[in-house]
């Protein structure tokens, strides 16, 4: 049987239909995406809450003539699905299928590549004022959720979009969330803005009935619109987006299609900036991402009936084994303090959080702030863990180098998704904090083996008293035995895990790979020693130094971009101590963008599994013969 949304192969296809066909499509685009991410996993909460707002957009606007621009842009699968693109979406998050993410190179509709939030207020900005100084006629929209809002970047470009006045539609999506619920004052001041849900209510009720009065009711409504901004300028005095030269539009109903084109048609008349202020909720459509949102913000695959994931792998998480350590070191100092910038639980902190809760700061989509924060604390006498992916605290580049390490101030930094990370693209990608962390003066870089390692890393880096980063993968623990006290690991020590003449030293999570292509390559002749370095900042100079003599070969490995990494690193050392004659090889990452595909997938194609060493390491050898 034919839906409606068979029909649709471009927003165009939007405009011909009726608000009650435009409802049905709303229905249908929620079932497509709910039977998609069942199967391939991602951002289910977020997108089955913008349904109507983006097909009210597609209704108004003239894309891709005109300009839209997604932020974060994990909510952009209805756009997707109306822009040509609806035949394709099985593939979503899949290796050379669709990026969950606004993408240019994937279609003329995407404009602008976002994977961070806060970032599409500047960039709509620079097209706004780019369209006006070419003399073009086109709109350009941002649609901001209001966790982004908590960005610094979003309030550098509403000063500017103040200040210049450019023509500018920006689409406030308001659902309460960013990963986890909202915090702080700007949270508090657009919670305010729309308290009191009858108010909508009432107001869509009054405007269904004005328009039900033949000759009067237009007018009617177009002079209720005067009055609902005099009655706005006495019950919310001196709205912020006005005050800073934005004209401010809501709230409104973000999941009624009339209220949401008439607002929209009303924007584009505007002849400066304008902020449509939309109410929406996460999961709407779907009972189980309506009622936990932050489990499905990125599901994992899931049983539709249930909503119950459909993985019956059980065991704990990186960043849950993370999360029990430093609770365990929590219970006896009090000083430690928890930071994150809106991911408690993706960062294994919802049990911090829940036991301590007069400790535990979520200082929403802030990295550099959350940065400068710990810094401050952290001189005042407290012990501060900072935990952010990998692919966000890059974000914090400056205050890291500027405001920590230059003053050599102990902040524990946690790099969650550190490596090769699936599905999410090359926006999340945590393969860059090697390289640019190990450079800094001070500071130290470790990562563990595995999950046990990794809680001895935790209390070994609050106690080394300088900026320490510890830096661990996204998935599931390898199953090693746990020990039950916690114990420092001494600053700067490898560990060899296995004798032999030539040495294969290895960084992270590349440890057991490594283990099982020795193992395969002893058979063959070829005798390595393989050690897990655990630091990649500082190294153990007298373990490379050791296994440094004539005729021997060193090859390193790691998790990352090979560029500046860990095997960079390593080469400085023989060169700082002269060994110039030694046959050396680094194994990581070439320098490139890496989209979409899963963890073994990436390992496969660039030889950083278990087979993919070996043969890497057999070709060297055979090349650079004793």
């Amino acid at each position: 049987m034919r839906t409606i949304l068979d029909e649709i192969e471009s927003p165009h296809d939007i405009k011909r239909l009726t608000l009650k066909e435009l409802s049905q499509v709303a229905g249908e685009i929620r079932d497509l995406i709910i039977q998609v991410v069942s199967k391939t996993g991602g951002h289910l909460s977020s997108n089955l809450g913008v349904v109507e707002l983006t097909l009210g957009l597609g209704f108004v606007f003239d894309f891709p003539k005109d300009k839209v621009i997604w932020d974060v842009g994990h909510q952009c699968y209805t756009y997707k699905i109306i822009t040509g693109r609806k035949n394709n979406f099985s593939t979503l998050r899949q290796a050379g299928g669709l990026s969950g993410f606004p993408c240019r190179e994937e279609s003329e509709y995407d404009v602008f590549n976002t994977g961070h939030a806060s970032t599409a207020l500047s960039a709509a900005l620079g097209m706004a004022v780019a369209r006006d100084k070419r003399k073009e006629g086109h709109h350009v929209v941002a649609v901001v959720g209001d966790g982004g809002l908590t960005g610094g970047i979003a309030w550098e470009a509403l000063n500017q979009i103040g200040h210049l006045r450019e023509k500018l539609i920006i689409v406030l999506n308001y659902n309460e969330m960013s990963i986890s619920p909202n915090v702080g004052a700007i949270s508090r001041y657009l919670t305010y803005l729309v308290s009191g849900q009858p108010y909508l209510r009432i107001k869509d009720h009054a405007k269904t009935f004005l328009k039900a009065l033949p000759v009067i009711g237009w007018p009617l409504i177009k002079m209720s619109r005067g009055l609902e901004e005099a009655i706005k300028k006495i019950f919310f005095p001196g709205l912020l987006f006005e005050e800073l030269g934005i004209r401010y539009i809501g709230p409104v109903q973000g999941h009624s299609l009339p209220s949401l084109i008439e607002v929209f048609e009303e924007a584009k008349n505007c002849k400066g900036p304008v902020l449509i202020h939309c109410v929406t909720k996460k999961g709407k459509g779907y009972a189980p991402a309506k009622l936990n949102p932050t489990r499905f913000h990125s599901a994992s695959p899931f049983e539709i009936k249930s909503g119950k994931a459909s993985s019956t792998d059980k065991r704990a998480t990186f960043s849950s084994v993370f999360g029990s350590a430093v609770v365990k070191l929590a219970e006896k100092d009090e000083k430690i303090v928890a930071i994150t910038a809106a991911m408690p639980e993706g960062t294994g902190l919802e049990a911090f959080r829940q036991k301590y809760p007069e400790r535990f700061y979520d200082v929403g989509i802030a990295e550099q702030h959350a940065v400068d924060f710990a810094a401050g604390l952290a001189l005042a006498g407290f012990k501060p863990l900072v935990a952010i992916y990998s692919t966000f605290l890059q974000r914090a580049y400056d205050q890291l180098y500027h405001d920590v390490n230059l003053m050599d101030i102990p902040i524990v930094f946690a790099l969650d998704r550190a490596g090769i990370v699936p599905a999410d693209g090359p926006t999340h990608q945590g393969i860059n904090d090697i390289a640019y962390l190990r450079h800094m003066p001070n500071m130290i870089v470790m990562a563990p083996k595995d999950e046990n390692e990794l809680q001895h890393m935790v209390k070994s880096a609050f106690a080394y008293s300088h900026p320490t980063a510890v830096r661990f993968p996204k998935g599931k623990v390898y199953g090693v035995a746990i020990d039950k006290e916690l114990k420092q690991i001494p600053l700067g020590k490898s560990e060899l895990l296995r004798e032999g003449s030539d040495l294969l030293f290895v960084f992270g999570n590349m440890v057991f790979a490594a283990l099982e292509a020795a193992k395969k390559l002893k058979k063959e002749g070829i005798d390595l020693a393989v050690v897990n370095a655990r630091f990649a900042k500082p190294l153990d100079e007298e373990m490379i130094l050791r296994y440094a003599q004539t005729g021997c070969r060193i090859i390193t490995g790691e998790e990352g971009i090979i560029n500046g990494g860990f095997g960079s690193a390593v080469r400085e050392v023989l060169d700082k101590n002269m060994k110039f004659d030694i046959r050396f090889k680094s194994i990581g990452l070439p320098l490139d963008i890496y989209p979409a595909a899963k963890v073994e997938q990436i390992k496969a194609r660039f030889k950083l599994d278990a087979e993919g060493l070996a043969e890497q390491i057999r070709e060297f050898i055979a090349r650079t013969p004793c």
